[in-house]
């Protein structure tokens, strides 16, 4: 029995039924488990791995034979392919070419679908007989003669066969941690996969399993082929790995479990304990992340104004306190959850690029880090040390949640609703409660204020507590049955997907009333001063976190008892970084920028300084400003520090040693 006949029987003994469906509903393709063609003959599925493209074209034709599906021109698509099957995209050599393979990895870019020629028929002008012409090299070429003698040129191109077709380009996978760039390859999907549900799941930002033939592009230089060759991967089935919140598949028992937590009087501390239980203590940290994973709720306005329901959390601190494994945990626990570190993202960093891509066709837009976990938690990690470039572009997707490109030919605004969760070290290594956090942190000002809590994690030495740290780490080595959480992972990933899809509380007047009061009494208590307390910024962060709260325990409505909730983790994420020792009160400006103890010594220095000016002229010495600053009580350091920092942001220079002047 030759392998026509093979594949004839094979189809007509496991799928018969497929194909009959198939054939009935117009349908193009049926997909195929590898393991069912390896049970019923090895060496057919051995031989479809090694020569892909000879066994999937005989299959075609043993499908058409079929009684099932007798003259319907219906692809087999092969899942499931064996584990040796599996290359790593860097690991793509010239020994894979012509096999059967699957990759793994993330779309960066996409073209749109096109049509595409598959037969091209031409017409003699001399004797009218039609030449059928497939593409060579993705190009059709004029037949040279025709059987009745003629020659040359004249040939007229009468009818084409199309086909869909469209180019992606993936790389490797978020979670393979590498300083090296991550590889990269095209992918060419053509018929069934690129219909409109498809063409959805292989956008930008999707994870997708493809098994493929790789093959080579020869090119070509002044007629001559060159010998180095471009390779891609001709898809022959795609799986997306990665599934949306809709996607998550929750049974009636699984709606009647979420249900029963979700009445549960101790839903809080389960949830949150069950985030990172390997990470002893920083309870408060994990309460903050479990508000950040179920999120707030949007607003639209009639003006069309949107308010963000995302939650964003900055974790400053020192090394060695688990900001990273925080970070790789919340990412792994949701859908689109990304982990990036500084600047290993890739060349679109953060945000958005815009690319050239002759291969797509002229220049492509390529989705960044912030795209990419759209409608997910993005984790990043270094977040002091990414570029300024994406810096600046960050301001827009934090607040307005989009990402904004004008570049070459392209224009365009791509959704980046992301709740942010960054973690960042202070710049002298160790956190300083006593300096504000701009002075600690290359992180803009206006960038820091965009986050709605934010923390800083010590690493102070504390006898009681350490001993608490090291026996927790050694008795999870010895029994690492302590740490499961009490919630499984999976069932908090369908928990947090039902409640994010089917839960949309509305506030209730008594809990605005208690965020007012708490919002309007902090202002009060530091009125008349140049203090600020708590602003507006705060006040939508508390809405939002009382939001979450509410979707926690599945409620219709925010209560004053999550209002309180979210007061509680605001006043000590306030408290962490706001306290201002020299004046004994909290001071919002410290977590956002220059304390206003600060900025009084500044407005005080810049005085000394206009006012020495119109006595000795534009180059003051220096010893004058730091005299006349100490009878005003400021100290000897403090003026070295704004003076310095002065100079740093261009508001003085010094002309020679010892000498200020104003710019």
């Amino acid at each position: 029995m030759d392998e026509k006949d093979k594949f004839e029987e094979f189809f007509s003994q496991f799928y018969s039924k497929q194909l009959t469906a198939a054939a009935a509903a117009g349908e193009s393709s049926i997909t195929v488990d590898f393991y069912d063609l390896d049970r019923f003959d090895p060496d057919l599925s051995d031989s479809l791995l090694q020569e892909p493209e000879k066994m999937i074209s005989l299959s075609k034709e043993a499908i058409s034979e079929i009684e099932a599906a007798e003259g319907k021109d219906i692809i087999p698509r092969f899942r499931n392919l064996p584990s040796q099957q599996a290359i790593r995209i860097r690991n793509l050599r010239s020994e894979h070419i012509g096999k059967f393979i699957s990759l793994d990895g993330v779309v960066r870019r996409a073209s749109e679908v096109k049509p595409e020629v598959s037969v091209a028929i031409f017409k003699c002008p001399d004797c009218g007989e039609l030449i059928k012409t497939e593409p060579e090299d993705r190009l059709i070429k004029p037949p040279y003669a025709c059987n009745c003698g003629k020659k040359g040129t004249g040939f007229t191109l009468v009818k084409t066969k199309l086909f869909d077709s469209r180019w992606l380009s993936i790389e490797e996978p978020f979670d393979i941690i590498t300083t090296e760039k991550r590889g990269d390859v095209n992918i060419y999907l053509r018929d069934s996969l690129t219909t409109p549900e498809m063409q959805r799941k292989c956008d930008p930002g999707s994870r997708l399993t493809v098994n493929g033939i790789l093959k080579e592009i020869k090119k070509t230089s002044k007629g001559r082929v060159k010998t180095q060759m471009d390779i891609y991967l001709d898809v022959n089935y795609v799986e997306p790995t990665e599934i949306e919140w809709e996607e998550v598949e929750i049974t009636e028992e699984d709606e009647e479990k979420i249900k029963q937590l979700a009445h549960n009087p101790e839903v809080y501390e389960k949830v949150s304990s069950s985030l990172a239980p390997s990470i002893f203590g920083l309870k408060e940290i994990k309460q903050a992340i479990m508000y950040q994973l179920f999120g707030g709720v949007q607003h639209i306005l009639p003006d069309k104004t949107r308010i963000r329901g995302d939650i964003h959390v900055l974790l400053l601190g020192d090394p060695s306190t688990a900001k990273s494994q925080i970070l790789k945990l919340v990412a792994g626990v949701i859908p689109r959850g990304k982990y990036v570190s500084g600047k290993g993202t890739s060349s679109a960093g953060l945000t958005a690029t815009v690319v050239k891509d002759e291969e797509m066709g002229g220049w492509v837009l390529e989705a960044g880090a912030m795209v990419l976990a759209n409608k997910g938690v993005l984790c990043v990690d270094e977040f002091d040390k990414m570029d300024s470039a994406d810096q600046v572009a960050m301001h827009e997707g934090l607040e307005q949640q989009t990402v904004s490109i004008a570049k070459a030919s392209i224009i365009a605004t791509l959704p980046a609703q992301v709740a942010v969760l960054a973690g960042a070290n202070p710049t002298h290594l160790r956190f300083d409660p006593y300096r504000p956090i701009a002075e600690q942190t290359k992180i803009p000002e206006t960038l820091l204020s965009r986050f709605d809590l934010k923390f800083a994690l010590r690493d102070v030495p504390d006898r009681e507590r350490d001993e608490q740290i090291a026996g927790h780490i050694l008795e999870t080595r010895l029994n690492p049955d302590i740490v499961i959480p009490e919630i499984e992972p999976e069932f908090l990933r369908k928990y947090i997907a039902y409640v994010r899809k089917n839960c949309h509380p509305k506030i209730t007047k008594e809990a605005i009333e208690k965020l007012k009061k708490f919002y309007i009494e902090m202002r009060t208590e530091y009125s008349g001063e140049n203090t600020i307390a708590i602003t507006l910024r705060q006040n939508e962060a508390l809405m939002r976190i009382a939001e979450a709260s509410a979707k926690i325990r599945m409620s219709d409505i925010v209560n004053e008892e999550d209002a309180q909730r979210a007061i509680n983790i605001m006043e000590y994420s306030i408290r962490q970084l706001g306290y201002d020792a020299e004046t004994g009160k909290i001071d919002i400006d410290r977590t956002e920028g220059t304390s206003s103890s600060q900025r009084s010594k500044i407005h005080r220095i810049l005085d000394i300084i206009d006012s020495l000016e119109k006595e000795l002229g534009k180059q003051i010495p220096k010893e004058d400003i730091i005299a006349q600053a100490e009878d005003q009580g400021i100290k000897a350091n403090d003026i070295e520090e704004v003076l310095n920092r002065l100079k740093r942001e261009g508001t003085v220079f010094e002309p020679r040693q010892n000498f200020v002047q104003k710019v």
